[in-house]
């Protein structure tokens, strides 16, 4: 049974309101909307990325080194100020400042609540559960983005415009920032100072003895292959994700369905399939536990997950091409309930693998991988959904990951010392 106390209520509700982002059903709308291209839409992307590839790490040894709650609170408050950018500047290069913005949120962000979570179960000696729990406000995320998807859907339709889902997106961020400020003090991880006078050379010490862990966890083959297997995984899926929502458009408005409000049926259909997918995806979080303990081990489960997810890629990229646009759409909700099946399954299996003093550390290691993987794919994307076609590219990008399962293919764990 797990531990439901205020603590456990108020990691889900960061979770519900991290994921009130109204902008996530329809941002590559957006941007179409404004007039780029895809492959302009995949710089933007591989820009956002490659910003929060340049952070991560700092920002994982900071969070690890001064706090992880101050990490936290910073990450919000740039959050906030990027959704507020896209909402008063649409400008392509003012865009790229507004990612940048986005970036340091991701990075602040990124693995530090993780980590928050996971050294909180080890405080309570429920490590045992951290599949469970993990996957229990993973659901609480996914139930948010559901609910933010009918949110979306009532602003655009109303306003007309795509851009009033950046407005939106200000009141629960500080929610959320305020929700950050009340989580105690001891989830800031355990580092011990080093007492020296010069503030200079104790910050010094300080980065230097979390260097070291982070080289000491890099010697980890089991790790790697873990970290690897996550993230290049996550990153194709995070590349490709948004382009449900031009198909989705295009679907809806082929259909002879509430012709009397033209274009903005689109809308509706957007926003109820999301709240759908959503639904699906909150559900599937929390049977993480179930599905893993129908293999063998976790390392099985996991490599049947990432094999059976690009299976599923290229049938979608197949499928479109044939112009069969409901089954695409139907193979990318199955991708969007698999995904949150499968993350649980990382987080559990690379925190049998590395030491809770380097937590945020390694699983911002992790993060930096994904986004990445996700800066280098989003403008091969974009280039041949401009070029060939969405299909195509889907196929083209499948491709590219499933080459390198042999190397990344993960084994049982053997546990380290926490």
């Amino acid at each position: 049974m797990i531990l439901k106390n205020i603590q456990y209520y108020k990691f889900c509700f960061y979770g519900f309101l991290k994921n009130l982002r109204f902008f996530d059903p329809f941002i590559i709308l957006f941007f179409r909307e404004i007039g780029f291209s895809f492959l302009q839409i995949g710089t933007l992307y591989s820009i956002r990325e490659i910003s929060t590839t340049i952070l991560e790490i700092p920002t994982g040894l900071i969070a690890d080194t001064y706090g992880r709650k101050k990490s936290m609170i910073l990450s919000f408050t740039s959050y906030i100020l990027s959704f507020l950018i896209f909402y008063f500047f649409p400008n392509f290069t003012i865009y790229i400042f507004a990612m940048i913005l986005f970036a340091i949120g991701q990075a602040f962000r990124t693995g530090t609540h993780k980590a928050m979570i996971l050294d909180y179960l080890k405080i309570k000696n429920i490590s045992h559960q951290k599949i469970e729990y993990y996957g229990h406000t993973r659901g609480f995320s996914q139930f948010g983005s559901a609910i933010s998807a009918l949110i979306a859907g009532v602003l655009v339709f109303y306003s007309g415009s795509y851009k009033i889902v950046f407005l939106g997106s200000v009141f629960p961020y500080i929610l959320g920032l305020i929700l950050l400020i009340s989580y105690p003090n001891e989830l800031d991880g355990k580092i011990e100072k080093i007492k020296e006078k010069k503030t200079i050379k104790t910050i010094f010490n300080n980065f230097k003895n979390t260097i070291l862990s982070f080289f000491q966890m890099s010697k980890n083959p089991l790790l790697i292959k873990a970290l690897f297997n996550s993230s290049l995984y996550d990153g194709l899926f995070k590349t490709i994700k948004d382009y449900l929502q031009p198909i989705l458009q295009t679907f809806a408005l082929s259909i002879p369905i509430l012709l009397s409000i033209g274009e903005k049926r689109s809308t509706i259909f957007i926003s109820l399939t999301y709240f759908f997918i959503y639904l699906l995806t909150s559900y599937s979080s929390r049977k993480a536990s179930r599905f893993s303990k129908k293999f063998s081990s976790l390392a099985f489960a996991i490599n049947f997950s990432f094999i059976l997810g690009i299976i599923l890629t290229i049938a979608s990229g197949l499928f479109y091409a044939v112009d069969l646009k409901i089954l695409t759409i139907v193979v990318f909700i199955i991708l969007y309930a698999a995904q949150n099946i499968r993350r649980p399954l990382n987080i559990g299996y690379i925190s049998e693998n590395i030491s809770s003093k380097i937590m945020a550390t390694g699983l911002s290691v992790e993060s930096q991988l994904k986004t990445l993987t996700i800066a280098i794919l989003s403008p091969i994307m974009g280039f041949f959904a401009d070029t060939f076609g969405i299909g195509l590219a889907l196929i083209i990008l499948s491709f590219l990951i499933i080459v390198l399962y042999p190397v990344i293919k993960v084994v049982r764990y053997s546990g380290v010392e926490k």
